[in-house]
C-alpha cells in the first residue's frame, strides 16, 4: 500500500469544512425586497414559505418558526406533555431534544439505539414506558429515518404521541411517504448549516388539522390573527384560552428560505451522489464499518458517518491532510441536567467510542471526496 506521505494534499489547498452554509444567488435580493419593504414580521413571505414546504417536500400544515428548538417545544405543548410527564427518546441526538421536555415539566428517558445507524431501538422502548409516559420523541439521526413503523405501533398500542425530531431529515422518505407528513408532530430546523437555511428557524408539522391550527395559533402567543380582527382603538379583538409563544418566523427569514428552496431537488440528488462515491469508494477498508441503510427508506443525508476502529489516530490522520472530521454529538445523557451517563445504554456506549462523521455539504467536490477517500485507505 502506498505510504500517506505520497499522497497530494488536495489541490484546492484549502482545508476541507465538516459543513458549509449554502445561500442561493438570489437571496440578497428577495431579503432586501422585504427590507425595502419594512414589512418585516410574520406575513406573506412566511405563508409563501410555508406553501412551498408543502409543494416541494410534502411537509403537512408546516408552521413556520424562529428555530428547531421552538418546534420540538411547541410540539411538546400542543401534545400536552407537562410536569410529571415522561418522554422516551435516544440519546443520540443534540441536546436540544431533551432541553426542550425539561421545560414543559417533563423527564427525558432514554432508550438503546441501534449501533448500526444510530437511531431509536423500538425494541429497547416498550420496557421504559411507565404510567407518566406521554410520548415517543424519534430523533432521525444524520437524515436516516427511524423505525417509524414500529414506533407508531407501539405508540397505538400505549396510547402514546410520537414526536419526529427531523432537524436533520428535511427531504428524506420513509416507505414512500415523506417525513413531515408521517408522525403526530415533525420538528424540522433551517439553522445555518441545515440543508435549507432562514438564517435561524424551523417548522413543526401536525397530522391533525385541529392541531395544526393549534399550532398556528400558539406560535404567536394564543392570538388567532385570522379571527383577531383590529378594532376602531387599534387593539386586536381576542380572548387567551390557552398560553402561547413569541416562536413566529419573520418574513425577512422566510424570504432567505425561500431563496434558499431553490435548486433543493438537485442539491439533494447531488448529495445522494457524493454519498455513493463515499460508500463505493471506502468498501473493504480495514477498520472501517458503514452505517446500515435499509432500502425502505432514503435518507436526507445531512452526515456521512460510519463506525472506525482507532477514532482518535484517524481524526488526527484526517486533520493532518486537511480535512474535517466530528462526532458531531456523543449521547446528551452525560449531562447532569439529563441524569447522567447511562450504563445500561449498551449499543450508545458503544456507538460513543467509534461513530465519526467526514464532510458532507452541498459545496463539496466529487475531486474533494475522492480526495478524502484517497486519504483514509492510506491507513490511520
Amino acid at each position: 500500500m502506498t505510504g500517506i506521505a505520497d499522497t497530494p494534499r488536495f489541490s484546492g489547498g484549502q482545508p476541507i469544512p465538516l459543513f458549509a452554509t449554502f445561500v442561493h444567488p438570489t437571496a440578497p435580493q428577495r431579503v432586501a425586497e422585504v427590507l425595502a419593504s419594512t414589512m418585516l414580521s410574520e406575513g406573506e413571505q412566511v405563508k409563501a414559505f410555508e406553501a412551498q414546504l408543502t409543494e416541494q417536500l410534502g411537509l403537512l400544515h408546516p408552521a413556520a418558526l424562529n428555530s428547531g428548538t421552538s418546534a420540538l417545544h411547541l410540539a411538546l405543548e400542543v401534545a400536552g406533555v407537562g410536569v410529571g410527564d415522561e418522554v422516551i427518546l435516544a440519546a443520540q441526538t443534540f441536546i436540544a431534544s431533551a432541553m426542550t421536555i425539561v421545560q414543559t415539566g417533563a423527564k427525558p428517558v432514554f432508550a438503546d439505539i441501534h449501533y448500526a445507524n444510530g437511531n431509536l431501538d423500538p425494541a429497547d422502548i416498550e420496557h421504559r414506558i411507565t404510567p407518566r409516559t406521554k410520548a415517543i420523541m424519534a430523533v432521525h439521526w444524520g437524515g436516516y429515518p427511524c423505525d417509524i413503523a414500529e414506533i407508531h405501533a407501539i405508540a397505538a398500542r400505549r396510547g402514546l404521541v410520537v414526536i419526529e425530531d427531523a432537524a436533520h431529515a428535511l427531504g428524506a422518505t420513509y416507505r414512500g411517504q415523506a417525513i413531515g407528513g408521517i408522525s403526530d408532530y415533525t420538528c424540522f430546523s433551517f439553522q445555518a448549516i441545515k440543508h435549507i437555511t432562514t438564517g435561524d428557524g424551523g417548522a413543526l408539522c401536525a397530522r391533525d388539522p385541529a392541531k395544526a391550527q393549534e399550532v398556528f395559533r400558539r406560535r404567536w402567543f394564543g392570538i388567532d390573527r385570522a379571527h383577531s380582527p383590529i378594532s376602531e382603538t387599534g387593539e386586536r379583538q381576542y380572548n387567551l384560552t390557552e398560553v402561547g409563544f413569541k416562536y413566529h418566523l419573520s418574513d425577512y427569514a422566510a424570504a432567505l428560505g425561500l431563496a434558499n428552496l431553490t435548486g433543493f431537488a438537485e442539491r439533494m440528488a447531488h448529495r445522494r451522489q457524493l454519498v455513493g462515491q463515499y460508500r463505493e469508494g471506502l468498501q473493504n477498508v480495514p477498520g472501517l464499518t458503514h452505517f446500515e441503510h435499509q432500502p425502505d427508506r432514503e435518507s436526507a443525508h445531512w452526515l456521512f458517518g460510519f463506525h472506525v476502529e482507532s477514532r482518535p489516530a484517524f481524526m488526527r490522520h484526517l486533520h493532518a491532510y486537511g480535512i474535517a472530521s466530528s462526532v458531531v454529538h456523543d449521547g446528551i445523557d452525560r449531562n447532569t441536567l439529563f441524569g447522567g451517563k447511562r450504563p445500561d445504554l449498551v449499543q450508545q456506549r458503544r456507538f460513543d467510542e467509534t461513530q465519526v462523521h467526514v464532510p458532507l455539504h452541498d459545496a463539496l467536490t466529487t475531486e474533494q471526496v475522492a480526495y478524502i477517500i484517497n486519504t483514509i485507505k492510506q491507513g490511520w
